[in-house]
């Protein structure tokens, strides 16, 4: 009888543990921690050694770490269309054909599509209160300057503060330019042949050899002279115009300072916290550390052992570590998925106009952002959430950016759109240690709007296969990335095409070292067949879009540039200090 008693009593507290599991498992807060071109190789728990991020590694020790947690996209731009949609980006639009892949202006037509379905649309939908903190870099304006259409609150977000676009060296005086530098070769020319042509031509209208209209002259010299003085002061003022602040629809700081910025996007997200302890809450702290112009407040500068980049790191391992005690603060640790990771790999070519490294480190692999080798693409993965996904366990299944949307879509209940094609896939089977293969046999990688490689998981096999259709040409050739043209860019000459592809196989050769042929690997040719076949089923599932990424969409507009006071005020404006626009204009 006492041993009836004893399995009864067993099976009503493994029912009642169930019952908490499940009830834990619905529902829960979701704050995700995305760093802007940190390198997987600069974090502790990663294997850095020098660099101090406590915080970000007490993830990895109460959580899951993933090892092969690749990046949808090696660029800004279209890697956050993708992980907030859980779609390649090729799908939305969001993937350029021309050479820029990213947007430049606050005052550009492109963005994220109103069609396209975010995770925080759906969250939202499901009684989540939703924020999105920090750089954001999908669009802004459509057709006029606040119509909003690509704002981050026309895409399911309550609450925005911080950055339209991206933080450049632009936006801090005595950082360079890097809009220059990628531009000047591209003006030089255009301005040289224009002045060689009107000198041309006063000549020969001054021998009598040609019959120029004076007023042709005149207004082609007219033409020139407006486009120089707009090209002035749009460079003059780069900064006024992209580099500012916003509070969901208001500017609130233009020119942006760096001046504690951290501390006050981190006291956002931190209020934002407090004022949702009672509900649900989908948080996203999209930090603009480490993309340059770097910058770290007065308690980390000069602390770390790696210069600026490195106290820029330890300061945001900082921010993330207030994060964690606000959550434990309030009793919600247990209620929250945590997620940390990067938009993609370091930028490699990062280096100051003083010399100094500002790009980051991506450990033993390859190449670094613009491109897909690994070292562009493989990005930390870190997932805590106690006592429903395993602790301090590490798994190297390919897995991706876009498995964030569907992962929590679906513990938020919310259902996934059943009118379009998800690229990702649900992580907690993985996490909780249900499974143990990835559901991606297959991952398509592209360098802005082009197929550039494709990754292969057989389902029998440990071999992670990888080939190449095209490779960047590196500058100089026996560097590790582009450092003459800053990143490295898709097509033309700027690639080398390979036929038959180039094939690695990741789990023994992660540093991509010495390519496969078919004398040194049997299933050469049966690898090369099974991935082809693997790319024309994707190419089929591809729809034509709207460009979002093309010239006309990419352009400085200037009548939907945003600005606090005018124009003719140079967009000055701090209400972070209390001041009105016009008056610190004119303070």
């Amino acid at each position: 009888m006492k041993k009836m008693e004893l399995l009864l009593l067993l099976i009503i507290c493994q029912c009642a543990i169930n019952s908490i599991k499940t009830h834990s498992v619905s529902k829960p807060n979701i704050v995700l921690l995305m760093a802007d071109d940190l390198g997987i190789g600069d974090l502790g728990c990663y294997g850095n050694r020098t660099l101090r991020t406590p915080n970000i590694d007490r993830l990895a020790e109460e959580g899951v770490t993933l090892t092969q947690h690749i990046a949808a996209s090696p660029l800004c731009t279209p890697s956050r269309a993708a992980f907030l949609t859980g779609r390649y980006p090729i799908r939305s639009g969001m993937a350029a054909f021309s050479r820029v892949g990213v947007f430049l202006f606050s005052a550009s037509s492109g963005g994220l599509p109103s069609e396209e379905i975010t995770f925080s649309k759906l969250l939202k939908q499901k009684g989540y209160a939703t924020a999105l903190i920090g750089k954001w870099h999908l669009g802004m304006n459509c057709e006029s300057s606040n119509d909003f259409c690509h704002h981050p609150l026309s895409h399911g977000f309550d609450y925005f503060y911080g950055l339209p676009v991206t933080n450049f060296r632009d936006c801090k005086p005595g950082q360079g330019s890097v809009f220059l530098k990628g531009t000047q070769k591209d003006l030089v020319i255009p301005i040289q042949i224009a002045g060689i042509a009107l000198v041309s031509l006063a000549i020969v209208q001054y021998l009598g050899l040609l019959k120029v209209p004076f007023q042709a002259l005149g207004y082609f010299l007219l033409i020139i002279t407006i486009s120089l003085v707009v090209l002035i002061f749009f460079f003059y003022h780069f900064r006024h115009l992209n580099c500012f602040l916003m509070r969901d629809h208001q500017i609130i700081q233009q020119p942006l300072s760096y001046e504690n910025l951290t501390q006050r996007l981190t006291k956002e997200a931190m209020h934002f916290i407090e004022r949702n302890t009672d509900t649900p809450f989908l948080l996203v702290l999209s930090y603009l550390h480490v993309h340059t112009a770097l910058y770290a407040s007065e308690n980390f500068k000069g602390k770390s052992k790696h210069g600026l980049y490195g106290d820029a790191v330890e300061e945001m391992d900082w921010s993330v570590g207030q994060i964690l005690d606000v959550l434990e603060k309030h009793n919600l640790s247990g209620k929250t998925l945590v997620y940390f990771t990067s938009d993609q790999g370091a930028h490699v070519e990062e280096i100051s106009s003083s010399g100094e490294v500002h790009g980051g480190y991506n450990g033993i692999y390859k190449g670094g952002k613009s491109t897909n080798w690994e070292g562009g693409i493989r990005v930390p993965g870190l997932l805590r959430w106690p006592g429903v996904v395993q602790a301090g366990a590490s798994i190297d299944e390919p897995t991706s950016n876009m498995d964030i949307f569907p992962t929590i879509v679906k513990l938020a209940d919310a259902e996934l759109p059943s009118d379009r094609i998800i690229d990702g896939h649900d992580l907690l089977p993985l996490l909780q240690g249900k499974v143990t293969r990835s559901e991606h046999e297959f991952l398509f990688h592209y360098c802005n709007a082009y197929l550039n490689a494709v990754r292969w998981h057989p389902g029998n096999s440990e071999s992670v296969w990888k080939v190449f259709f095209f490779t960047p040409n590196f500058r100089p050739e026996d560097s590790n990335g582009c450092y003459d043209s800053h990143v490295c860019f898709c097509h033309g000459g700027f690639v080398t095409r390979h036929d038959p592809p180039l094939l690695f196989d990741l789990s023994r050769d992660p540093e991509e070292k010495v390519p496969l042929t078919p004398e040194t690997e049997s299933r050469f040719h049966e690898v090369l067949r099974v991935i082809h076949q693997a790319v024309d089923n994707h190419t089929r599932s591809l729809h034509a879009v709207p460009n979002q990424l093309s010239w006309d969409n990419l352009l400085w507009k200037p009548w939907l540039q945003l600005c606090c006071t005018s124009l003719f005020q140079s967009c000055y404006c701090d209400y972070e200090s209390g001041g009105s626009p016009l008056q610190v204009h004119l303070g």
